[in-house]
């Protein structure tokens, strides 16, 4: 039976209008699979219950002494035990693919959303919440998905079961009939505190989820200052708390589990009783009362079906509606047509126009990246530096210059940069990521090895030593060959640690500027890339970065005088806005704002305390540790 190879190509367009929406958009994109799941579900549960008319049909011929019924009725039970087999088989591969194609869908989703929000996601949904939904919470999603087409198997099964009794015995069927919608209500009651129950051990497992995460970004910072033993204490507490939560909603789904054993056995012992009695009137004989029993014991099947689905329901809608919070965030509308100064110059792109795209990657290369936000414009071919007395304020701007900045809840998109007259918010996010790389302040080294590390989409331009050596990570190469005896050597084969925890800060910052080296973008933005080195190795970096990217524009937001000097131009940034222009003599010797914050001199004019870049700490230029 051939499979969908995994991960879907498009993981589609999710319906978000409600949790429920979402679980029926996830069942409609596989159909096929529920179809299939459906017809082998209702074929096994049909072998189930006639395998005992086939064995009554046998003991009524041995009471008879009939030799060919009796050959003939255990001809039947073989075939439909084999069929039966065959149909278990089909059903759980069936199943196991529809709860793998539906939880893989989810977490393509998820993946593409965070792709898409970047920062702004961590700044609208907590960590914990984002690594509870990719994880715990996919799993119900699919195990509900897959788990209808069971129910309805289990629902065509019933019906086809209680027409065949029905049929012969009116009595019986009546109560085959009636019996399972009754019992099967009779857990209904349950749903809802085991859901309340369920949504606050969620909720309080993604709390626990996001304190661990955040413990374990920081425990270098935590040894430092000896306070791993206090957040010890705090994740234990949450975890307790977790524990007590889980252990409320197992009680209430125990309760359920005992319903499922406890009514069917109670409905099969009356039918079984009624039939006696028909069997010790002569009404019916052994045989009939062996698949009158086997019937009806049959239903304990469905019974059960019918007992998962509602948990899975319970669980998934909960479930479900995390996924739809997460993936129900989108950027904030509102883009002005023109920019604050009147410029309506910008090339309007729609954002499924490819022309657009393609135009963009063509012209990023010399094309001028301008921000009519804060009159920023960066000289396509030449290095930028860009000096904001703010870190966070220069940290915002940078994740403007990329096109898509990162918007905290309720906050108004503002008008876009535009890169050669076209807005980068207007062309589909590739496109705009191709054109301009942001490196981020604080970027994250994945695990793997240094050669997985650099292996990005590239222009083949720069070769990975080249990146490495403009960098100057031979110490972080030598780090790592140490901490890789099985490299034999080889710097590239090295295995990186979880976010690079085995390499010092500075170790780190360099390999991550390596690899926004090697992709050799059109335009590349970096954010304060040498904040966490010394000033020799910093002054060795200038000098590489200014020759690797020459003829390529690059934009670099610092405050060290050994960057600052390699600029072709800098630009002052005070209140949001560009307030001087020059070089980096130039600036010294005529702008105290400038030299003020170059210097760190608070108390000279646009010092600490003179307006908004003297109000926060100055970023670290040179001169920090290693």
């Amino acid at each position: 039976m051939p499979l969908v190879p995994l991960p879907l190509p498009d993981p589609g367009s999710p319906d978000l209008s409600s949790p429920r929406g979402f679980l029926r958009w996830l069942g409609r994109s596989q159909p096929r699979g529920r179809l299939l799941a459906t017809l082998w579900s209702t074929l096994e549960l049909g072998a189930l219950a006639a395998l005992p008319v086939a064995i009554g049909r046998g003991v009524q011929a041995v009471v008879d002494r009939d030799t060919r019924a009796l050959l003939a009725a255990g001809l039947l039970a073989l075939l439909l035990s084999a069929l039966q087999t065959a149909m278990t088989v089909l059903v759980h591969r069936r199943a196991v693919w529809n709860w793998i194609h539906a939880a893989s869908q989810v977490r393509q989703l998820v993946a593409r959303q965070a792709s898409a929000l970047g920062g702004g996601l961590s700044r609208r949904i907590a960590t914990g919440e984002i690594v509870a939904v990719s994880s715990g919470d996919v799993e119900k999603i699919g195990w509900y998905v897959e788990l209808t087409a069971r129910l309805y198997g289990a629902v065509l099964a019933w019906l086809g079961v209680s027409a065949v009794v029905l049929w012969h015995r009116p009595g019986l069927g009546l109560a085959v009939l009636l019996g399972v919608p009754v019992l099967a209500a009779a857990v209904w009651p349950l749903l809802g505190p085991f859901e309340r129950r369920y949504t606050e051990q969620r909720a309080l497992g993604g709390k626990a989820s996001e304190l661990a995460a955040d413990t374990v970004a920081g425990l270098r910072v935590l040894r430092g200052i000896g306070g791993e033993e206090l957040f010890l204490r705090r994740y234990r507490a949450a975890s307790q708390r977790v524990r007590a939560a889980a252990v409320r909603t197992a009680r209430t789904w125990a309760v359920m589990q005992a319903q499922e054993v406890l009514l069917p056995g109670l409905f099969v012992i009356g039918v079984t009783w009624y039939g006696a009695r028909l069997a010790l009137d002569g009404s019916i004989g052994v045989g009939e009362l062996i698949a009158v029993y086997g019937a009806t014991a049959f239903l304990a099947a469905p019974l059960r079906v019918i007992g998962e689905a509602a948990h899975a329901w319970s669980v998934a809608r909960v479930s479900a509606g995390r996924a739809v919070k997460v993936l129900a965030l989108t950027r904030e509308e509102g883009l002005d047509e023109e920019g604050p100064d009147g410029d309506g110059a910008s090339v309007s792109v729609g954002a499924g126009d490819g022309e657009g795209a393609v135009e963009l990657v063509r012209r990023a290369g010399r094309s001028d990246l301008h921000d009519p936000v804060s009159g920023l414009t960066a000289r396509a071919g030449r290095l930028t530096a860009v000096v904001c007395g703010d870190p966070d304020a220069a940290g915002e701007l940078a994740a403007r210059l990329g096109g898509r900045p990162a918007l905290a809840e309720g906050e108004r998109a503002k008008p876009s940069v535009r890169l050669g007259g076209i807005a980068l918010d207007a062309v589909p996010l590739a496109a705009a990521r191709a054109a301009v790389l942001v490196h981020d302040k604080e970027p994250v080294l994945l695990s793997g090895t240094l050669a997985g590390l650099l292996d990005v989409p590239r222009s083949g331009r720069v070769e990975p030593a080249e990146a490495l050596a403009a960098a100057r990570a031979e110490d972080a190469l030598e780090a790592l060959v140490e901490g890789s005896p099985e490299c034999a050597g080889d710097p590239m084969a090295a295995r990186i640690t979880e976010r690079g925890r085995s390499l010092s800060g500075g170790q780190r910052q360099r390999l991550a500027l390596a690899r926004s080296l090697v992709a050799d973008p059109p335009v590349l933005v970096l954010d304060e890339p040498t904040s966490a080195v010394d000033a020799h190795t910093e002054s060795r970096i200038a000098a590489g970065l200014r020759e690797l990217r020459a003829g390529r524009t690059t934009v670099v937001f610092a405050t060290s005088p050994l960057l600052l000097d390699r600029a072709d131009t800098v630009l002052l940034l005070q209140q949001g806005r560009v307030a001087a222009t020059g070089t980096h003599r130039e600036l010294m010797a005529a702008d105290p704002r400038y030299r003020a914050v170059v210097t760190r001199d608070e108390g000279a004019p646009g010092g600490a305390g003179a307006g908004e870049a003297g109000e926060a700490e100055v970023a670290v230029g040179s001169g920090g540790a290693q």
